[in-house]
């Protein structure tokens, strides 16, 4: 008995210094698990981790998502896939960023890249379990993840995953998303889920994978030696995304989820989480690739096309098999052959040719994150203006290399010449004519490409001005594209569509002698093979810097929600008024993202003076009250403006007299001061006004009330007195400049008021509100201001001498041109005509449209023609003096 006493007494303190061993091993707490990361790995797995996790690069509009995020909340990562080297990148990044970064992995073992100590505490701790209760210990069911995110740990996710899937479904293992909701429901801090993506091949998914793919695995899904590959290989390809954090609270309070029960809201949770990263991952790779036969049987085999070619047929006498060939035809004529190799090729070869002939490419990082934000909710219609043929190259390039998927480009099928024309194919452009008039059969198969384009997630980019601009501003909107594609989102394309416009500017545009010779009156040259080998010569010169800017991208449900319009009952008229609304909203959108370059402020200096020679401290007046201005208005300027204005302006003053745009007084004066003088080369006013309309609408507003306030002729006046002469001033030039519909005519000149007093040029009355006074000096600026639009008055003038020489219905409008441009060079050579670029070919048809729309069609129409001719005699001279 005693010895068994002993026995006991010694098993019992065995047992208390073996408790007392493992209590200090363990430090009191038995929440040793393989899922929690310590970091603290060894030297030389760190060393390894950091040198791989440094070659990707974490963009900074990841961390404002992260900075935006609630201190006090409960921060958790998704991933779509299981992966720990994701784990272990975004614990290792984040934690030398100080954000907050995933220590806890729900369904992740860290067992090899645990301590030896760490490791042993956790054999133990679980050895030590078992012995007590039977069965191992359980991170979910002993509420260790949710008391460690409560402590302030980060954790992270897996959506996907066939094994953890299966333990859920048929073993009832706990779901992490269920986890994650029972702790927002007993909680009032937010759980913030972080959607993420680490995207190693940015190439879009092919539909049939290769052998490579069976091997290494797929670009969604590489295998571990692809992705080691790439980051020792191509690290600079690799995208790291996060999305926008989803409030899991703002969830869950929604009406569709708060009455489901916790496991279907782990269901909806999920599925909302994977479609987040897919469409993330669209934005980026592009949607998957389908061959261009496969797209083309994809369209003709529609039932509604079958339908209409039946129709088609029946009313035009043609047997259904030869309509389906001209259908075919037609798709082979429109349709792209998206190519990643003739992709790649394309931007090698581009970033060779734009960096020998610019200066630089200047964009908004910003704006282009907020533009790939917008395309994860649904396909994007980029909508630039058309300076160049380079706007259909730059854009797309600039999107690659800013790993975006290139847009399929509508262009003309002028370009679609050998072997330009397959190149263009392959990197997305596909191809449309100038008119559809007359081709019901061909403007169908366009519609339906387009509709095929959209429901398959393509970004799309159209030129909505129809053409390249000759004159250096905006032209009107052409409807016809634009309708289509509302059709085809109204149709069922795609949910949404979101339109993007784009500034595309250029301190030297390379077309300006083709211009120039089409403006005078000149043909247009057509794109040629020849063409294309001459083109060699524009690589031997420097065009110095191209500007992009990207405004706010507009929704199409959002702007027709705005206009209370229901597009199915809507009639024909209020549809086409609905869609020139729109496109003039994007136009404006486009002008009030332009950006002043100084050679469109110099342009305009020299231009705006009232004679050909002028001192170089003329100019210089006139530089400064511009730049003050738009210093006042905020408007965007080029970075080299922003940096060193002086020399910048004075850099395109001796590009100007290099070009022959401008000379000197005394050529043997190789000094230039404030008394130089200065000749325009009478032959190149035309692309001087080219360089001057590129920043013509940032003072259209101040140039109507100008012309309005020297009207009035006296130096007191009130904002009412402007309003009559700024209306018809609008009315008459709007083909020209573009109006914005929301804002009124009294805000407007507003607007230009303040900015008058702000540059002295008038002062408010002190005694009686809304009178205000024009300064001594402010006179002559005033005339600065309303000299822009003196070229303008000339040729609306010389289009009015036409009417009044020729009946209604003479000539078309292509002879009637013509006509009057004949009239104006008679007028120039007689010095009647002041100005040589208002001998402009599209003033003329401009101010041949508004004339015949305002009841002046020919000499018939004597009383119109004589109040038009009086009130523009008035303002020329007015200008002129």
């Amino acid at each position: 008995m005693l010895l068994f006493q002993k026995l006991n007494d010694l098993v019992s303190g065995w047992r208390k210094k073996m408790r007392s061993m493992i209590d200090c091993l363990l430090g009191n707490t038995y929440d040793y698990f393989l899922c929690f990361y310590p970091g603290n790995t060894g030297y030389f797995v760190q060393k390894f981790i950091k040198l791989l996790i440094n070659k990707p690069n974490f963009d900074d509009h990841n961390i404002e998502k992260i900075n935006r995020i609630d201190p006090d909340s409960i921060v958790v990562y998704a991933s779509k896939s299981k992966r720990i080297t994701d784990f272990i990148y975004y614990h290792t990044k984040l934690k030398s960023l100080d954000l907050p970064y995933p220590q806890i992995g729900f369904d992740l073992i860290f067992f090899s890249l645990q301590p030896a100590k760490r490791l042993f505490q956790i054999i133990l701790c679980h050895l030590d379990y078992f012995f007590h209760h039977f069965h191992f210990k359980d991170a979910y069911t002993s509420g260790y993840f949710t008391k460690e995110l409560l402590n302030g740990k980060a954790g992270f996710v897996c959506l996907i995953e066939e094994d953890d899937f299966h333990k859920r479904f048929i073993k009832a293992t706990p779901d992490p998303l269920y986890v994650l909701i029972e702790l927002q429901k007993a909680t009032d801090k937010p759980v913030m889920i972080i959607p993420e993506d680490i995207i190693y091949i940015t190439k879009p998914m092919q539909k049939n994978p290769g052998l490579a793919d069976i091997l290494f695995g797929t670009h969604e899904k590489p295998g571990r030696i692809k992705r080691l590959y790439t980051i020792l290989r191509y690290p600079e390809k690799i995208r790291i995304e996060l999305a926008h954090p989803v409030n899991l609270k703002e969830f869950l309070s929604s009406q569709k989820i708060e009455q489901l029960e916790t496991e279907f809201q782990t269901h909806r949770l999920r599925k909302h989480l994977v479609d987040i990263l897919n469409r993330q991952r669209r934005s980026i790779t592009g949607p998957l690739l389908k061959t261009r036969q496969e797209m083309t049987e994809d369209i003709l085999t529609r039932k509604s096309l079958r339908e209409f070619l039946a129709e088609y047929a029946s009313q035009n006498n043609m047997t259904l098999s030869k309509t389906h060939k001209k259908a075919a035809g037609y798709i082979n004529e429109i349709a792209a052959n998206y190519n990643l190799r003739i992709i790649n090729f394309a931007n090698w070869m581009l970033t060779w040719v734009f960096n020998n002939i610019f200066d630089g490419l200047v964009w908004d990082q910003k704006e282009i994150n907020r533009m790939r934000e917008k395309s994860t909710e649904a396909p994007l219609i980029l909508v630039p203006c058309h300076k160049s043929h380079l706007d259909y190259l730059l854009l797309p390039y600039l999107m690659y290399r800013n790993n975006m998927p290139c847009p399929h480009v509508a262009a003309g099928k002028n370009l679609s010449f050998w072997p330009l024309g397959p190149l263009f194919r392959g990197a997305g452009a596909f191809f449309l004519r100038r008119t559809f008039k007359g081709a019901p059969l061909y403007a169908k198969i366009f519609g339906a490409y387009l509709e095929k384009l959209l429901y398959e997630g393509f970004n799309i980019k159209i030129f909505i001005e129809g053409g390249r601009s000759r004159t250096g501003k905006l032209l009107p909107p052409k409807p016809g594209g634009l309708a289509m594609l509302v059709n085809a989102w109204h149709a069922g394309a795609c949910e949404n569509l979101y339109f993007v416009p784009v500034y595309i500017g250029y301190d030297h545009v390379l077309e300006e002698d083709s211009y120039l010779k089409e403006i005078e009156g000149g043909k247009k040259s057509p794109e040629t093979l020849k063409g294309l080998i001459n083109a060699r010569k524009f690589l031997k010169k420097k065009y110095g810097k191209v500007y992009m800017k990207f405004n706010e991208p507009i929704s199409i449900k959002d702007y027709v929600k705005e206009k209370n319009i229901d597009i199915s009952k809507a009639s024909n008229q209020e549809y086409i008024t609905f869609i020139k609304s729109f496109g003039y909203k994007l136009i404006n959108s486009i002008n009030d993202n332009s950006i002043a370059t100084p050679h469109g402020i110099i342009a305009s200096a020299v231009l705006n003076c009232p004679k050909n020679s002028f001192t170089k401290k003329q100019m210089t007046a006139r530089v400064d009250t511009y730049m003050g201005m738009l210093n006042y208005m905020n408007a965007e300027l080029s970075d080299s403006l922003l940096i060193d204005p002086d020399n910048t302006l004075n850099s395109v003053i001796y590009d100007f007299i290099s070009r022959n745009f401008i000379e000197l007084g005394d050529e043997d004066d190789d000094d230039i001061t404030e008394n130089t003088v200065f000749i325009v080369k009478a032959n190149k006013r035309a692309i001087l006004d080219y360089y001057k309309n590129s920043v013509i609408s940032f003072f259209i507003e101040y140039a109507y009330t100008a012309i309005a306030i020297l009207e009035i002729d006296r130096f007191q006046f009130s904002t009412s007195d402007l309003t009559l002469r700024y209306k018809f001033l609008e009315k008459m030039f709007t083909d020209e400049f573009f109006f914005d519909e929301e804002t009124t005519i009294e805000e407007s000149i507003s607007t230009a008021i303040k900015g008058f007093t702000n540059e002295g040029i008038i002062v408010p009355d002190s005694r009686t509100p809304d009178i205000y006074h024009v300064t001594s000096r402010g006179l002559k600026k005033i005339k600065w201001f309303a000299a822009f639009l003196q070229p303008f008055f000339e040729s609306y003038r010389t289009t009015l001498l036409y009417f009044e020489k020729y009946k209604a219905d003479k000539h078309d409008q292509k002879d009637r041109v013509k006509k009057i441009h004949s009239i104006g060079t008679k007028l120039y050579k007689s010095k009647i005509i002041t100005y040589k670029e208002s001998l402009s070919q599209i003033n003329y048809k401009n101010a041949s449209n508004y004339f015949m729309l305002n009841g002046v069609t020919g000499s018939q129409d004597n009383i119109q023609i004589e109040y038009y001719k009086n009130i523009l005699d008035r303002l020329v001279v007015l200008v002129g003096s």
